[in-house]
């Protein structure tokens, strides 16, 4: 991460020549009087990856060696990818200014984590409900399912269909009612209200 030279009230004082370097330069330390660290980024990141190749060398363990990794990318351990700056978070606290894990990896861990976050469904409970309805849509049949359905007023799981299936029964508020004149129209016998006085009408039980 390369940081200017600047002064003002954004700068920090640094090293014998007593430079002067932007703030961002610097990782948040809460115990240090100005809160930040007393050395850059770049050199507290060196430092620690020379440390962690002298200690397992120390007691004859392998090395894992440093990536050739370019100037504004970072290498993902989950995927084995490297990837400009732009595809992570920010993390201020961390020596190079930037998140674990990158946002590729959040939104795939997020995805897979999602029926246990949302539901309190592990991966195994929902493959257990797909196996048990056959492995496919409880409603449309051919399609995968995917998406967990659940009752938007206790909240209780009801199984797991496709997207389309999911996202009409949300638009038609779980009200079966509503189902029920939906497939009678769709059929061709839709139901017709009933004129019971001027400006009054009664539908169809």
């Amino acid at each position: 991460m390369g940081v200017g030279v600047a002064g003002g009230p954004n700068a920090k004082e640094y090293g014998k020549g007593r430079r002067k370097l932007l703030l961002a330069a610097f990782a948040r330390d809460k115990n240090r009087g100005d809160g930040l660290r007393t050395y850059r980024r770049e050199c507290v990141a060196e430092h620690g990856a020379a440390h962690s190749r002298r200690r397992p060398k120390a007691v004859g363990k392998p090395v894992r060696e440093k990536a050739g990794v370019p100037a504004a990318h970072k290498l993902c351990r989950a995927r084995g990818e490297i990837e400009p700056h732009g595809e992570w978070h920010r993390n201020t606290t961390a020596s190079d200014g930037l998140s674990t894990r990158g946002k590729t990896c959040r939104a795939i861990r997020g995805r897979r984590d999602h029926p246990k976050r949302r539901y309190g469904l592990t991966r195994a409970e929902r493959d257990e409900l797909i196996t048990s309805r056959g492995g496919a849509c409880c409603t449309c049949l051919p399609a995968p399912p995917e998406h967990v359905d659940h009752c938007r007023r206790t909240g209780r799981v009801r199984g797991v269909l496709c997207f389309s299936c999911n996202a009409a029964l949300g638009q038609f508020k779980d009200r079966p009612d509503a189902m029920r004149r939906a497939a009678a129209y769709v059929e061709g016998n839709a139901w017709k209200p009933t004129l019971v006085a001027p400006g009054v009408y009664q539908l169809p039980s």
